[in-house]
């Protein structure tokens, strides 16, 4: 019944239909350009071509269950849009690669400084994000029994209060729990489940939560909707006879997986987005951006050259070059647009800066290249950090970058306003714009490679200075992260070095130091902290386009089309304020890649330890002497950072340059990594 909504719902209508027609969200400021239809079907686009090329998608999710379709589910009666995903929050659409396609509702979004959100971006998804956070609502809950992130065995234990199930093979799915501790407000603490590797595309899950107790020990009782469904009892609310169906499903599932149905306070389903509908808008861009390429090379105008920069550095040059742009324009807030079949069109081009170290020892030996990848909201010239120039000066590299557009530093006053508008309906203009800078980064180095190493500017005694051979990628805090996707997709590099990484953003972001100032900023923005919450789950639906979590699993195993498995090693600071080593480890998980010994931590959960030299894809810990970091969901702040403090350890700095020549990870380390 509506009554049991804090924030009620307008109608509290229950739609039992399927039809599309019924998610058709148009209007309302801040929505995406792209958006209605041409843009409902941008992430499916031709897909009898492109979905055998984009991953293994299962196909329509299974077995063929009746979903009624809610503006607003009563389970968790404290909050609309709870429990979070949930698939009675999508519809049928057997155009799609799942057989679904999201359908989220007005009463449902977050609203902050008075604006409601348009859901149209959102409902382009055919599933729910792969690296979602389940959000649920248990007013009094405390933490007893939980599994936390340093116990996650413990969830995988017959006797966990917590959950979560592949709906098929019915496998338990490693993960933790806890309550949003991000803000002070005790009665608004959203309950968490979030997995420790990253889900499969295209899959059903069941989460189930039991025996959750209060301060006293007592247990909390199921709300009235799901207890009716539990229990058989009968109903004033609409939805419950509606999903009846469903639940005897659910219910028989969980019972085949031992999980007894009196003692469940709450349990529900989502399915996640197919493989296709995640990374196939960022194939298409490149595969079409650089096919678009004059067939010398990229064409480019010298900006500035700054001859002797810095010792053993011979040349700075600043460059535009020309790249096929695919957003409606190439400043920041630009979306993709699209063409007739779905997928982002090109829309003329653009020039985007890109700046060069050239090492004095390249007249000599010709230099390969090195594409760097910065930090957070930053830019190119951060390849002007010491231990960069050292790396091109004493490596007999080229050291480039360009700017993670979407996330760069002029990216900044758009994503702060979208954020204090409480317009999280065109949060889709950063991955929109993050995809377009992939596609930049790969124009620059078939820049390096081909028209630009013909320059006179770079030929020397013995030709071009440029060895094109063999091509590396080093990114490290936000180039870490990005450099997954980068590296998934990159037609040119064989190795990459991901400095301080991590995944999923809403893993992140609130772990994090840096995104503080952040959440200061939007505190008032939303006065309601479950919609604060929530607010970062839809986003993440949207950033999986653009971040590890759509393309993690693509870098060593099952690479995309148009591109080779990678080696990747990984490098952690044990203790790191800004990107939480929680992420980090989720990342070696999806990886597939193991921890070198002797290692700090060596029974970190589904990362096994090897010796070395190893060659191959790997992660090294870096431990610099700090607490034990916090299990909650706030930033380690104890002790002084080690986010930065890899660039200036020697060893790990040799770590580097060998692996990227050679493939072989050694440490150089007497025995753990401890700088300090």
């Amino acid at each position: 019944m509506c009554r049991w909504f804090v924030r009620s719902c307008a109608s509290c209508a229950l739609v039992v239909s399927s039809s599309l027609s019924l998610i058709a969200c148009t209007g309302g400021g801040g929505s995406a350009e792209g958006g209605g239809e041409e843009a409902s079907e941008a992430s499916e686009g031709e897909t009898s071509e492109e979905e055998g090329e984009t991953g293994e998608d299962t196909g329509p999710i299974e077995p063929e269950v009746d979903w009624p379709q809610l503006d607003c589910d009563p389970l968790v009666p404290t909050h609309c849009a709870l429990p979070f995903p949930n698939n009675v929050f999508s519809v049928e659409d057997g155009s799609s690669n799942t057989g679904r396609r999201l359908a989220l509702a007005g009463p449902m979004m977050p609203v902050g400084a008075g604006y409601t959100p348009d859901t149209s971006s959102f409902n382009m998804s055919d599933g729910f994000s792969m690296a979602s956070t389940l959000m649920a609502h248990f007013p009094g809950a405390t933490t007893t029994g939980l599994p936390t992130p340093v116990t996650i065995e413990d969830s995988l234990a017959s006797g966990s209060p917590t959950v979560l199930l592949d709906a098929e093979t019915l496998e338990r799915v490693p993960h933790w729990a806890e309550f949003d501790m991000s803000h002070d407000d005790d009665e608004r603490r959203a309950f968490l489940i979030r997995p420790a590797i990253q889900l499969d595309p295209g899959r059903r899950y069941i989460a189930a939560v039991r025996n959750l107790v209060d301060a006293e020990g007592e247990t909390l009782e199921a709300s009235p909707a799901f207890a009716a469904l539990r229990d058989e009892t009968a109903s004033e609310e609409p939805s419950v006879d509606a999903r009846r169906g469903l639940y005897a499903d659910i219910f028989e599932r969980l019972d085949e997986a031992g999980i007894d149905r009196e003692e469940l306070q709450l349990a529900w389903d989502f399915s996640t987005a197919s493989d296709a509908n995640i990374t196939e808008r960022a194939v298409h861009i490149r595969d079409a951006g650089m096919e678009a390429l004059p067939s010398g090379g990229p064409e480019y105008e010298v900006v500035s050259v700054d001859m002797d920069p810095y010792p053993g550095v011979a040349m700075r040059i600043e460059v535009d070059v020309t790249v096929p742009l695919f957003l409606d324009t190439p400043e920041s807030g630009g979306s993709l647009q699209y063409g007739s079949d779905g997928l982002p069109a090109q829309n003329g081009t653009a020039t985007y800066p890109v700046l060069i170290h050239v090492p004095e020892s390249a007249y000599d030996t010709p230099a390969k290249l090195v594409a760097y990848g910065h930090g957070m909201l930053g830019s190119r010239t951060q390849i002007a950090a010491s231990h960069l120039v050292d790396f091109c000066a004493n490596g007999n590299v080229i050291v480039f970058a360009t700017d993670w557009v979407g996330m760069a530093e002029d990216d900044l006053g758009n994503i702060a306003t979208m954020l204090t508008t409480g317009h999280i309906d065109d949060f889709h203009t950063v991955p929109d714009r993050l995809q377009q800078g992939f596609l930049n980064a790969f124009v620059a180095m078939e820049m390096l490679r081909t028209s630009f190493a013909q320059d006179p500017l770079m030929t020397g005694p013995n030709g071009s200075l440029v060895d094109p051979s063999e091509s590396w990628y080093f990114g490290g805090s936000q180039g870490g992260i990005f450099g997954s996707p980068y590296m998934a997709l990159s037609p040119h590099v064989q190795r990459g070095v991901l400095a301080v990484p991590g995944q999923p953003y809403n893993l992140l972001l609130n772990r994090s130091v840096n995104f503080a100032d952040f959440f200061a900023l939007i505190d008032t923005t939303y006065p309601d902290k479950i919609d604060l919450r929530l607010l970062i789950e839809l986003v993440q639906i949207e950033w999986d386009r653009a971040e590890p979590s759509g393309f993690s699993r693509h870098i060593i195993n099952d690479p995309l089309p148009g591109s080779t498995a990678k080696e990747v090693l990984s490098l952690v600071s044990i203790g790191d304020h800004q990107v939480t080593t929680l992420g980090a480890h989720l990342m070696a998980r999806e990886l597939g890649i193991p921890q070198v010994g002797p290692a700090a931590r060596p029974d970190l959960f589904g990362i096994d330890v090897v010796s070395q030299p190893y060659t191959g894809s790997a992660m090294v810990e870096y431990d610099f002497g700090l607490p034990p970091e916090p299990i909650v969901n706030l930033p380690m702040s104890e002790g002084e950072d080690p986010h930065g403090k890899l660039g200036g350890i020697p060893e790990a700095g040799q770590t580097v340059e060998n692996f990227l020549r050679t493939g072989v990870v050694e440490t150089y380390c007497t025995d753990v990594c401890d700088p300090d």
